[in-house]
């Protein structure tokens, strides 16, 4: 599969099966009403949970050292943090196997993986910014994604890059929503709409001669919580931003020792971590091809209920009811879930479901 990896020695003594998943009371069944309908409270009430936390993290191609490697590994070790699985995945299979388009599927998949014909373009948003229909605009072939603008004009990321941030200087780039940004761009007198093409020059950061190295990482809920995980231990997107001691900090006030060639920014930041125990699932089926019944957080989904369709559903982030605060319309399912540790996320899942209204009943129960 591309993908080399080693075991550690645990830090941490393994849960069992049954600390993981308690059996339920069978009172629960006792709160289902003659149609079948659980009622919410009892649902929250009584939701089997999983109490270990479980994530991916990776180094990303810019910082990707031996140093780096060995920085990162100690630090997660002195938290606490279990080490599951560790190893390289070469650019060329992140190329092939598109685990940097999956990775970002909101922004990729309007880059790299679906047609403009595909998406939900909002129809009067195009006509007022770019004074034409877009079913015009698509009957005649001139909207693109990003890859496809790079094959059509036989332009590299980068070219594309510029011709991107140009439209931009010329107001001839719009957002249609979260990771959704739409741009007329021309090259040598054509005009194309062209989708997330600032994405193709991110992408080619970790394909070809670049590599990421990952660890697969568990820990225990009392040892961490999730957003100490991500914004202490890890730090926030900007180093610069990041508390002392963070895994981003230092990796930016050390540079130079651990031999990078370039001092790392927002972007190109050193490491990536999972915002979620969800995203870790996802990112973990991505990446190293598990499957649902093979994680901790997939086996705490199925186990409450969930059918395997519904969790790939989760795991590319719709837009579904019940996910925003104020539990008004539709919202981001990773947004709801965000720095939440596994239990709480299930929870908020089930409510999310619950919301949806899916199967109509809790069998898995």
């Amino acid at each position: 599969m591309g993908v080399t990896s080693s075991s550690l020695p645990p830090t941490l003594t393994s849960s069992t099966f049954t600390t993981l998943f308690p059996t339920l009371p069978s009172s629960l069944f006792d709160t289902l009403s003659l149609n079948g309908e659980l009622n919410k409270e009892d649902l929250i009430k009584h939701l089997n949970t999983n109490q270990i936390n479980s994530a991916f993290v990776f180094i990303k191609p810019q910082a990707n050292t031996l140093k780096t490697q060995e920085y990162v590994r100690s630090t997660l070790s002195r938290f606490c943090i279990q080490i599951k699985e560790e190893g390289t995945i070469p650019g060329t299979v992140i190329n092939e196997k598109k685990l940097i388009d999956q990775h970002y599927y909101s922004i990729a998949s309007k880059a790299t993986l679906q047609h403009p014909s595909e998406l939900n373009v909002p129809e009067d948003k195009f006509m007022e910014s770019f004074k034409e229909e877009w079913v015009k605009v698509v009957e005649e072939g001139r909207c693109v994604n990003a890859l496809q603008a790079c094959e059509r004009w036989n332009v590299n990321e980068s070219t594309l890059e510029k011709l991107w941030r140009s439209s931009e200087k010329s107001h001839k780039v719009v957002k249609f929503g979260g990771g959704f940004y739409c741009g007329l761009l021309e090259c040598e007198g054509e005009e194309l709409y062209v989708f997330n093409a600032f994405f193709m020059e991110m992408r080619s950061k970790f394909i070809g001669d670049n590599e990421v190295y990952f660890f697969s990482v568990e820990w225990e809920k009392g040892v961490l919580d999730w957003e100490g995980f991500r914004n202490r231990l890890l730090g926030p997107t900007d180093p610069n931003e990041a508390p002392e001691d963070s895994i981003r900090r230092t990796i930016l006030e050390k540079w130079e020792e651990f031999g990078l060639k370039s001092k790392p920014n927002k972007a190109d930041n050193g490491v990536h971590a999972s915002a979620s125990p969800l995203e870790g699932l996802s990112e973990k089926c991505n990446w190293l091809g598990s499957s649902i019944d093979s994680e901790s957080f997939g086996k705490a989904l199925l186990f409450n209920g969930f059918d395997e369709q519904t969790i790939k559903e989760y795991c590319i982030d719709p837009s579904v009811e019940g996910a925003k605060d104020d539990g008004v319309g539709k919202g981001s399912v990773f947004d709801a879930v965000e720095d939440m540790d596994a239990e709480d996320c299930l929870r908020k899942l089930c409510m999310i479901k619950f919301e949806e209204g899916k199967e109509g009943r809790f069998d898995g129960f």
